[in-house]
């Protein structure tokens, strides 16, 4: 049974067009119980109408026409109630309707299972038979399990396009909208420009050529290279394999010699795809036809086309222009799944907004987005990214949509956003050398969160008082190996005499989780439950006395080292690590150097340290909260999962009762507060903070003369009774909501974001 879901899912898959991918289905079910009629409804999004789409075993030709209304039929009692119905006469059931035309009236049993795909209603997938009889609990169990399985494949293909014909020239209607996740605000207009990991066949995206014959020219020298490399790598190993193990490097010739793929390949190239999208055609039409085969000896070779296929696009890639060379103009990037290396390439003067399929408002992308105010999409599961190669788009960062082939009038309407945005900028710049103080006189401080060398001018340029979070994994993840002490101290004395006399609070190594080095891979099932932060350096004390004795010389002369433990969980931890910094203090101490002893502080970012920031507060100088990890824990929500992205929210009533009690309980402490999560840098969430007891803020240097604006443009009193209207509430939205109104009520709303993007939809 695994094996045949396995098979359908995968035709589905790989169908080149709707209409195909659901043919498939009603044959493969129709076929596989048995059944003398399956048929599929898709629900009409304008009229919410149960189209019948899709048949066998009914008149195939009212497929698409006939239709029945959102309260008419069985099919619409599945849909309403969102489970399945199971009659042996479904003529006797009060909600049958017969539907004219179909030639449904001789079925008497009836089974329908809804397709539901985010908590919506798709359609429904119905199986019939003339004889009166109930469709046992294997049959149902089936048939809701395939729905399960093929309702993903239906929602995107209903949404993008994505499985429109490939051949078809028909360009898609204007004002095209995806729902994605809100990643940095703002707003960019610009053509997309699609980028990809290198030798990833299943990201390559379509994009059209002119000069077809220099296409064709590069796939065919591609082949040659290819043959040439698996020929030598037959040669190099002949003396150590039997003859049965060398068949396998002739299989691979063999299908480079046989003209057939070469061909179909150069027929796409032909068509106007370039040589790396026709490759993937080509490559994914085959892989599927294997992947379906019941004899296990002829799946395996889907494996062998896959590399065969990676090892040309290698080639290709190759001799390829570098990918800065593509940005003559500033563009969208749009990508499967961006990462801070790709954004490395790109020159930022180039970057107009960014676009990517996976991540959520949290991945590392979005916070160096928002760190850079680039106008950022995540999460947008449904955009068909491989065909939007210098496609016209609009990004709106406020709420999180992406736009394809805008209208003059669409493009008008954000351009306004966009003049917005500028003036409110101006507006920002008089407030830098301003204090952050309220109307009345409560002060308040703005610290800012780098990991970047270019994050010290800009943070200056924009008012900041030091700095909340220097992230050290960065300068550990740009290298191929551990940095050297020698190295360390180098990178950490450029923050401190950047901000000099400011304090400059420095994080030790957090990786694990989300956060990997490529020379130091931890695989864990799962890694934000596992070794990660300072779990990991207190069992490598040479990685951390290294970098504490760096971070301690950095700050000879200087004395504005802030020292920040990250991931704590418990007492001994911190007993741990203050130990060997006081260690390494002496130990630079009677070297010479000009040093004091450094504050030394914890994040409060897991549930266990809520729970002990008396105890912990007795130990330290000084407490910062990670409202982003913090979240992420007492919600049980990955921030970097796209599905369950809407259920993470710092304005979820758990999280405001977290922090408000982080302060209660360290307010006899006589420590200071930080939070230097991304809610910090959220005006909403600044007010709130602010009202709660926080002395310090910390956030990205694009994020704070909004912030600074918001705070010089109300009283402390009332940010303190917005918190109390807000605290007691049960629901996230409805604390969102409530802000909203009382910003607006405020007249602070309009510092926030343009007038234009709050209505938006």
């Amino acid at each position: 049974m695994l094996g045949l879901l396995r098979r359908i899912t995968q035709e589905v898959t790989a169908a080149q067009s709707l209409p195909a991918a659901l043919d498939i289905i009603v044959r493969r079910v129709r076929r596989a119980m048995r059944a003398e009629v399956c048929s599929i409804y898709l629900v009409d999004p304008n009229s919410q109408d149960y189209i019948l789409m899709a048949t066998r075993g009914l008149n195939s030709e009212v497929a698409g026409q006939a239709s029945l209304k959102p309260d008419e039929g069985l099919v619409s009692l599945v849909g309403r109630r969102a489970e399945p119905v199971n009659l042996e006469d479904a003529h006797s059931h009060p909600s049958f309707h017969y539907l004219k035309g179909t030639g449904e009236e001789r079925y008497q049993s009836f089974l329908g299972v809804p397709i539901i795909h985010h908590r919506q209603v798709l359609g429904v997938l119905v199986v019939q038979h003339e004889e009166k009889r109930r469709f046992d609990e294997g049959e149902e169990a089936f048939l809701i399990t395939l729905s399960a399985q093929l309702a993903g494949v239906i929602a995107h293909a209903e949404a993008t396009g994505a499985m429109t014909s490939l051949n078809s020239n028909a360009k898609p209607e204007g004002d095209l909208r995806y729902k994605g996740i809100a990643g940095s605000s703002g707003v960019g207009i610009a053509k997309a420009i699609v980028i990809y990991p290198p030798a990833d066949l299943n990201v390559i995206p379509d994009r059209k050529v002119t000069d077809v014959e220099a296409e064709l020219s590069a796939f065919n020298a591609a082949l040659l290279a290819v043959r040439k490399d698996i020929k030598k790598a037959g040669n190099r190993l002949s003396k150590h394999l039997s003859s049965d193990e060398k068949a396998l490097f002739d299989v691979y010739l063999k299908m480079l010699d046989d003209n057939a793929l070469a061909y179909e390949i150069e027929q796409k190239i032909r068509g106007g795809n370039w040589a790396q999208g026709a490759l993937r055609e080509v490559v994914q039409f085959h892989v599927s036809h294997f992947d379906r085969m019941d004899d296990p000896y002829i799946r395996e070779r889907a494996s062998d086309l896959r590399d065969l296929g990676r090892r040309i696009l290698s080639h290709l890639q190759e001799n390829a222009p570098n990918l800065a060379q593509r940005f003559s103009e500033p563009a969208i990037i749009v990508g499967e799944e961006l990462t801070a290396s790709m954004l490395g390439e790109i020159p930022l003067d180039k970057i107009k907004g960014l676009v990517s399929v996976m991540g959520s408002g949290n991945s590392h992308v979005a916070i160096l987005a928002r760190a850079m105010g680039i106008p950022t999409v995540m999460g947008a599961l449904d955009l068909p990214y491989n065909q939007l190669e210098n496609v016209d788009m609009i990004i709106d960062g406020y709420q999180g949509q992406v736009f394809t082939y805008p209208s003059e009038t669409l493009i008008e309407s954000f351009q306004q956003i966009v003049d917005e945005e500028k003036a409110l900028e101006e507006e920002y710049l008089t407030l830098k050398d301003l204090p952050c103080e309220t109307c009345d006189g409560h002060r308040l401080s703005l610290f800012v969160n780098t990991g970047l060398s270019a994050d010290i001018w800009r943070s200056l340029d924009r008012g900041a008082e030091g700095i909340g979070l220097y992230r050290t994994e960065v300068p550990f993840m740009v290298r191929e190996r551990f940095p050297t002490e020698a190295e360390q101290v180098a990178i950490y004395r450029q923050q401190l005499e950047g901000f000099a006399p400011a304090p400059v609070t420095v994080r030790t190594l957090d990786v694990g989780g989300d956060k990997a080095l490529p020379y130091f891979p931890i695989v864990e099932e799962n890694p934000f439950l596992g070794w990660r932060g300072i779990r990991v350096t207190l069992d490598h004390l040479e990685i951390f006395m290294a970098q504490i004795r760096a971070m301690i010389k950095a700050s000879d002369g200087l004395h504005n080292l802030k020292i920040l433990l990250p991931m704590i969980s418990n007492v001994a931890e911190v007993e741990d690590a203050l130990a060997l910094v006081r260690r390494a203090y002496a130990e630079i101490k009677e070297e010479g150097y000009d040093v004091r002893m450094p504050e030394v502080g914890v994040m409060i970012e897991v549930p266990a340290a809520v729970y002990q920031v008396k105890q912990l507060a007795s130990l330290v100088d000084f407490m910062s909260v990670g409202s982003n990890d913090l979240t992420q824990y007492l919600l049980a929500v990955d921030r970097n999962n796209p599905r369950v992205a809407d259920l993470y929210n710092c304005f979820h009533p758990a999280v405001l009762r977290a922090l408000l009690n982080i302060v209660i309980e360290a307010q006899h402490e006589a420590i200071s507060l930080s939070v230097c999560g991304e809610m910090a840098g959220d005006p909403m969430g600044a007010i709130l903070l602010m009202a709660m007891g926080y002395d310090i803020l910390s956030m990205s240097a694009t994020s704070l003369p909004k912030v600074k604006a918001v705070i010089r443009n109300i009283t402390e009193e009332q940010a303190q009774l917005m918190l109390e209207q807000v605290i007691g509430l049960a629901h996230a939205d409805a604390v969102v909501q409530t802000m909203n109104r009382l910003m607006r009520e405020a007249n602070i709303e309009r510092l926030v974001r343009p007038s234009k993007s709050k209505s938006s939809k």
